[in-house]
């Protein structure tokens, strides 16, 4: 299994904390009038269609096969596990094109990986 986790943060393959995506907060209280708001909300918010029983996932690190679509393909998720890192704050390739779009977008992602790589 890749990232870090602990109680309150779950570090996933690219520095996001799975621990606060509403896919997995819902699937992890198996609140199924949530599941189908967040499921309505990122319809629109994705131009896409999502159903209720769409959201389920048990985080980036999660061996189980519960995860939500996305997350399946995710390039940066497929490259840690194929590299075997805990996640990509230890791969000797860090950054890679593939994060520096992602903290484009997400620059919290990077601070994330930035304070794992202080420590190592």
């Amino acid at each position: 299994m890749g990232g870090v986790k602990d109680t309150e943060k779950i570090i996933a393959f690219c520095g996001m904390n799975c621990a606060e995506c509403p896919v997995y907060i819902v699937t992890q209280k198996g609140d199924e009038n949530e599941r189908k708001k967040v499921a309505e909300k990122w319809a629109k918010k994705f131009n896409s269609e999502i159903k209720p029983e769409d959201i389920n996932c048990d985080g980036c690190l999660s061996e189980s096969g519960r995860l939500f679509g996305y997350c399946k393909v995710c390039e940066i998720r497929n490259c840690g596990l194929k590299r075997g890192v805990e996640n990509c704050a230890f791969c000797d390739d860090y950054p890679c094109e593939k994060l520096n779009k992602l903290f484009d977008t997400v620059p919290a992602a990077r601070l994330a990986l930035e304070k794992l790589r202080e420590k190592l």
